[in-house]
């Protein structure tokens, strides 16, 4: 009580109030940097229990809608050409092209590991996602299905033996998917935005508790889709790759495959624009997620923000040596998340974020409530 009667009698009670602010704040920061993302570098997923004896053959399913011959030209030969002994790929196309689905047709015949299906598009009757994927499932051949997309490509050609290593331990397969680099300020924020989003629930996954995968990299066995009557929430166009997983996933069927082998990456078709309406149209499931995910996703932003605010107020109002203690506190917190982002990255594959990330780690508190006050607005393209 002396100590305490002397800092009140030198900063008042608003500058106790405010120490003890910083120091909790400070403490929820270190618990997610060091304890919760810092175990994501140094997981191993082979210290699980194998199921299987060997690699399983592989069928990666991978919906397309409309005429997309850049994926066919550019992204097919590289998911064909992966270094892989048993798979197939399945691309199930939606439209009514039939001259592009007649190309595809006779590249199948050239192709024996490529699998064709088509749904007819038909805009009185909108096809999903969820649709395609299950006409894409219904067609494999193999017990174990990858999905992924269009947009998404293979960072490696072990892409696919990666991701069936993880086979070997579950049933659920949760792969990392980045965003492709570029020069600007634009492109390493997406990048790092997703890097960090996907840090979270690679995080909960590593530590037992997965609630989600991405829909560009994710992996599934028939019997656990089937078994579970396939996918949950049909009259929502979104929703494959968090809502469903979570009615699926447990503490012991998850394999997590950390390796920038065993990445893809993204291909954006715009710029902050358009990756606000992604952020915006994908995050209207959140609503859904249970009270224990969303504050889990929610603390880490909320509690770096009142960091920063108290560290700014103590900045602003108060004497010099508290000051000192406050920017003392600052570089603590930074000191950490620069080794935990730096070491995550790594992991990840994902080259160049690290030096600009105090920007980002500034920017984006107010960028994710600029996002949440635009879902204020109900996204009509989310519901059926």
């Amino acid at each position: 009580m002396h100590y305490l009667d002397i800092f009140v009698s030198h900063y008042g009670w608003e500058g106790f109030a405010l120490a003890c602010a910083a120091s909790v704040m400070l403490i929820v920061q270190l618990y997610y940097y060091l304890a919760v993302y810092g175990r994501v570098p140094g997981y191993k997923n082979n210290r699980r229990k194998s199921i299987l004896d060997a690699e399983p053959p592989v069928s990666v399913v991978v919906p397309m809608f409309s005429e997309n011959t850049a994926f066919i030209e550019e992204t097919l030969p590289k998911l064909l050409g992966q270094a892989y002994p048993e798979f197939e790929i399945v691309v199930v196309y939606v439209g009514c092209d039939s001259d592009f689905y007649e190309d595809l047709v006779r590249l199948r015949q050239a192709l024996p590991r490529l699998t064709t299906t088509k749904i007819e598009y038909n805009p009185r009757f909108p096809i999903s996602v969820k649709m395609a994927l299950n006409v894409g499932i219904k067609s494999a051949r193999y017990e174990h299905i990858v999905f992924t997309t269009t947009d998404a490509c293979p960072a490696s050609a072990s892409w696919i033996a990666m991701m069936a290593k993880g086979f070997l331990k579950s049933d659920i397969v949760l792969g990392y998917c980045g965003i492709e680099p570029a020069r600007g300020f634009a492109r390493r924020f997406m990048r790092t935005d997703r890097m960090m989003s996907s840090a979270a629930w690679i995080a909960a996954a590593v530590r037992r508790r997965p609630y989600r995968g991405i829909r560009h990299n994710l992996g599934i066995t028939k019997s656990v889709y089937f078994g579970s009557n396939g996918f949950n929430c049909l009259n929502m166009n979104i929703g494959e790759d968090d809502l469903y997983m979570m009615e699926v996933m447990r503490p012991d069927n998850v394999s997590v495959i950390l390796s920038p082998r065993a990445a893809v990456t993204e291909h954006p078709w715009g710029g902050l624009g358009w990756w606000t309406g992604r952020r915006r149209h994908f995050g209207s499931t959140f609503m859904f997620y249970p009270d224990g995910v969303k504050s889990y996703i929610r603390y880490e932003t909320g509690s770096r923000t009142l960091f920063f605010l108290t560290i700014a107020a103590a900045l602003a109002f108060m004497p010099l040596e508290y000051k000192a203690a406050a920017l003392v506190l600052l570089l603590v917190r930074y000191a950490a998340v620069a080794v935990t982002v730096n070491r995550l990255s790594k992991r990840l594959g994902e080259k160049g974020l690290v030096g600009r990330y105090f920007v980002y780690d500034m920017l984006s508190p107010l960028y994710d409530l600029a996002v949440r006050i635009s879902m204020v607005r109900k996204d009509r393209t989310v519901w059926r």
